[in-house]
Protein backbone atom coordinates (compact mmCIF):
# COMPACT_ATOMS: atom_id res chain seq x y z
CA UNK A 1 0.00 0.00 0.00
CA UNK A 2 3.21 2.90 0.79
CA UNK A 3 5.29 3.92 -1.48
CA UNK A 4 9.07 3.15 -1.30
CA UNK A 5 9.36 6.93 0.36
CA UNK A 6 6.40 6.66 2.47
CA UNK A 7 7.69 6.16 5.90
CA UNK A 8 6.10 4.06 8.62
CA UNK A 9 5.39 6.04 11.97
CA UNK A 10 4.58 4.41 15.05
CA UNK A 11 4.17 5.87 19.11
CA UNK A 12 7.89 4.40 19.43
CA UNK A 13 9.78 6.88 16.36
CA UNK A 14 7.22 9.92 16.50
CA UNK A 15 8.92 12.25 18.95
CA UNK A 16 12.10 11.11 16.64
CA UNK A 17 10.80 11.39 13.16
CA UNK A 18 7.62 13.87 13.21
CA UNK A 19 8.29 16.31 16.01
CA UNK A 20 11.93 16.57 16.06
CA UNK A 21 12.56 16.92 12.42
CA UNK A 22 14.11 19.71 10.34
CA UNK A 23 11.65 18.90 7.63
CA UNK A 24 7.82 19.55 6.99
CA UNK A 25 6.21 16.24 7.91
CA UNK A 26 2.95 15.11 6.42
CA UNK A 27 1.51 12.19 8.47
CA UNK A 28 -1.41 10.29 7.23
CA UNK A 29 -3.83 8.48 10.15
CA UNK A 30 -5.07 5.53 8.52
CA UNK A 31 -6.49 2.08 9.60
CA UNK A 32 -6.46 -0.97 7.06
CA UNK A 33 -9.86 -1.26 7.13
CA UNK A 34 -11.02 2.14 6.52
CA UNK A 35 -11.79 2.49 2.25
CA UNK A 36 -10.80 6.39 2.19
CA UNK A 37 -7.67 5.58 3.21
CA UNK A 38 -7.03 2.87 0.78
CA UNK A 39 -8.00 5.04 -2.01
CA UNK A 40 -5.78 7.96 -0.59
CA UNK A 41 -2.47 5.63 -0.72
CA UNK A 42 -1.42 6.52 -4.31
CA UNK A 43 -1.70 10.32 -3.52
CA UNK A 44 0.21 10.11 -0.14
CA UNK A 45 2.75 7.69 -2.50
CA UNK A 46 2.73 10.43 -5.12
CA UNK A 47 3.55 13.10 -2.72
CA UNK A 48 6.13 11.18 -0.90
CA UNK A 49 8.53 10.40 -4.39
CA UNK A 50 7.46 14.17 -5.47
CA UNK A 51 8.96 15.37 -1.55
CA UNK A 52 11.61 13.03 -1.49
CA UNK A 53 14.61 15.12 0.18
CA UNK A 54 12.73 17.80 0.81
CA UNK A 55 9.96 16.54 3.60
CA UNK A 56 8.80 13.31 5.00
CA UNK A 57 6.02 11.52 4.40
CA UNK A 58 4.47 9.03 5.96
CA UNK A 59 1.71 6.99 7.71
CA UNK A 60 0.09 6.03 11.45
CA UNK A 61 -1.87 3.13 11.66
CA UNK A 62 -4.75 4.35 14.02
CA UNK A 63 -5.01 0.48 15.00
CA UNK A 64 -1.48 0.17 16.31
CA UNK A 65 -0.33 3.56 17.36
CA UNK A 66 -3.28 4.71 19.85
CA UNK A 67 -0.68 6.81 22.25
CA UNK A 68 0.11 9.02 19.00
CA UNK A 69 -3.79 8.63 17.64
CA UNK A 70 -5.03 9.95 20.86
CA UNK A 71 -2.93 13.03 21.20
CA UNK A 72 -3.65 14.39 18.11
CA UNK A 73 -7.15 14.31 18.87
CA UNK A 74 -8.04 11.77 15.65
CA UNK A 75 -11.66 11.46 15.49
CA UNK A 76 -12.69 10.19 11.85
CA UNK A 77 -9.93 8.70 9.01
CA UNK A 78 -8.48 9.25 6.65
CA UNK A 79 -6.75 12.87 8.66
CA UNK A 80 -3.90 14.27 7.22
CA UNK A 81 -1.94 16.54 9.52
CA UNK A 82 1.00 18.37 8.81
CA UNK A 83 3.96 18.97 10.87
CA UNK A 84 6.80 21.57 10.79
CA UNK A 85 8.96 22.64 13.83
CA UNK A 86 7.30 20.44 16.33
CA UNK A 87 3.43 22.09 15.80
CA UNK A 88 0.82 21.26 13.33
CA UNK A 89 0.71 24.23 10.57
CA UNK A 90 -2.01 22.16 8.33
CA UNK A 91 -4.86 19.66 9.10
CA UNK A 92 -7.61 17.62 6.36
CA UNK A 93 -10.00 15.24 6.99
CA UNK A 94 -11.16 13.01 4.25
CA UNK A 95 -10.00 12.24 0.68
CA UNK A 96 -7.66 14.68 -1.09
CA UNK A 97 -5.78 14.81 -4.09
CA UNK A 98 -2.42 14.58 -4.14
CA UNK A 99 -2.05 18.23 -5.60
CA UNK A 100 -3.76 19.51 -3.06
CA UNK A 101 -1.38 17.65 -0.31
CA UNK A 102 1.52 18.99 -2.65
CA UNK A 103 0.05 22.54 -2.37
CA UNK A 104 -0.29 21.83 1.81
CA UNK A 105 3.62 20.33 1.62
CA UNK A 106 4.77 23.65 -0.33
CA UNK A 107 3.32 25.86 2.26
CA UNK A 108 5.32 24.23 4.93
CA UNK A 109 8.20 24.36 3.13
CA UNK A 110 8.44 28.02 2.27
CA UNK A 111 6.31 29.64 5.18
Amino acid sequence: MAGQNVMEFTDANFQDEVMKSEQPVLVDFWAEWCAPCRRLAPAIAEVADQFAGRAKVGKVDIENNREITGSFDIQAIPTIVIVKGGRVVDRFTGLRGSAELGAALDRALNG
